[in-house]
């Protein structure tokens, strides 16, 4: 297997970018959200890490761009803290033109 070919990942409510170059996060999390929101789910968590903040900047990039993405925050404590961000999807069904809404 070539470094260049689409590696597979399981599409649940939860996507690691731990596992993830850099360079390959941004293409990651926009097929990831593609395709949770194509399978219908409406709340996931994505877990970005704390470090200095520069992945949950991208992260939060692409969800403010996302139409389908009606909101997300940081997670709780519990839940990652500020390591990860809670995201909620439209259904596939739903009126492109939802209100999008950042919670901080």
């Amino acid at each position: 297997m070539s470094g260049d070919e689409p590696i597979q990942i399981p599409i649940t409510g939860t996507l690691d970018l731990h596992a993830f170059a850099p360079r390959d996060v941004k293409d990651a999390v926009e097929a990831y959200l593609e395709e949770a929101h194509r399978l219908g789910l409406t709340a996931l968590r994505i877990i970005h890490g704390r470090g200095i903040g520069v992945q949950r900047e991208a992260v939060h990039a692409i969800l403010n761009r996302t139409e389908y993405v009606l909101r997300f925050t940081d997670a709780p404590a519990e839940a990652g803290g500020w390591g990860a961000t809670l995201v909620t999807l439209t259904r596939p069904t739903a009126d492109p033109n939802a209100r999008r809404t950042q919670l901080r």
